[in-house]
């Protein structure tokens, strides 16, 4: 594929506003294929969104402006990308096809765009993490990411591990960091690094004292716990395998903080990752539960779609994550 243009000063050149770049097509005639990215732009917001009104407002159009430029597109090849259900527009089976080339399509515009800039790192980067990794992971890398690379636009999107892989497999999202395991047609899923649950409880709770808590021990108590279709909650099901359906589930939390204050109050024991109770561990807020017969290790991952382009900023972020590996 080759790129043209309208418009002159390549450097400054931001995709968004190239509406007159066309990708030429490589024949015997070298005709121009009819669509511009400009409406790449507004069919992939569309499908993002399910919304002419909210793409619009995402790439800085009017909704006249979008609609029209969506149409456009349809009518050019005479196909329907999009089922229209009232407000909703979801994508036909053409649309989800040939969504995936879209998506690389513009990413490669954007690479070829900084390519003629210069060598620094620029561009969006959307990251989904889970909610153990995103509040005590995450935030750091950013930090040190940014320090580094100063004119990437990087934004962190924190949600359960089912939340997340959807948004990767819908490319609403560059790559994701989770906590759960996973299977997927379209993500390509990476061991990243390794991961121990803890169970805790208040200080003053009569297990902590013990040297090995058991299992009708545990099944005496009334657990807080993280919310299905997380991976912290998954990882303590396989862990509790056998005596599952014996525990007492009192309170399922979606954040590991409201977890911690809850066990605090002496409401029951709970059950999470040992890198978010370091601290409370440290001041002597809540303490650890020997629990020798059960194991809790478990892994972390980092997805991305199969069919996603890595752009330079996502490419130097998978570099980041493949040295925090421990």
């Amino acid at each position: 594929l080759t790129l043209c243009a309208a418009t002159l000063g390549f450097a400054n050149i931001f995709v968004k506003q190239i509406i007159s770049i066309y990708i030429i097509r490589i024949s015997d005639y070298g005709e121009p294929v009819r669509y511009t990215l400009r409406q790449l732009e507004v069919f992939l917001a569309t499908a993002r969104h399910e919304n002419i009104s909210r793409a619009a407002e995402e790439i800085a159009m009017s909704q006249s402006a979008a609609s029209g430029a969506l149409k456009e597109l349809e009518n050019q090849f005479g196909v329907r990308l999009f089922d229209r259900r009232g407000k909703r527009l979801q994508l036909s089976e053409l649309g989800q096809q040939v969504r995936p080339m879209a998506e690389r399509l513009l990413d490669e515009a954007r690479a070829f765009e900084q390519a003629l800039g210069d060598d620094a790192v620029s561009g969006r980067l959307h990251i989904g993490a889970t909610l153990t990794i995103g509040n005590y992971v995450a935030v750091g890398m950013i930090a040190d990411f940014r320090a580094t690379h100063p004119d990437v636009d990087i934004a962190l999107q924190v949600a359960n591990t089912s939340t997340i892989a959807e948004q990767v497999a819908g490319f609403e999202l560059d790559m994701g960091m989770i906590e759960g395991e996973l299977h997927h047609p379209d993500l390509e899923i990476k061991h990243w690094r390794a991961d121990e649950l803890v169970v805790f409880a208040s200080p003053e709770h009569p297990l902590v004292k013990k040297q090995r808590v058991t299992d009708r021990e545990l099944a005496q108590q009334s657990w807080i716990v993280r919310e299905s279709g997380s991976g912290t909650r998954q990882a303590f099901e396989r862990a509790m395998s056998g005596i599952l359906s014996d525990l007492d589930i009192a309170l399922e939390l979606q954040h590991t903080e409201a977890i911690k204050r809850a066990v605090e109050a002496g409401l029951g024991v709970g059950c999470l990752s040992r890198i978010c109770l370091q601290e409370a561990f440290a001041r002597g807020s809540l303490a650890p539960l020997s629990v020798p017969a059960r194991d809790f290790r478990r892994e972390w991952y980092l997805i991305t779609h199969r069919q996603k382009y890595h752009n330079h900023a996502l490419r130097e972020w998978l570099a980041l994550c493949a040295g925090r590996q421990d």
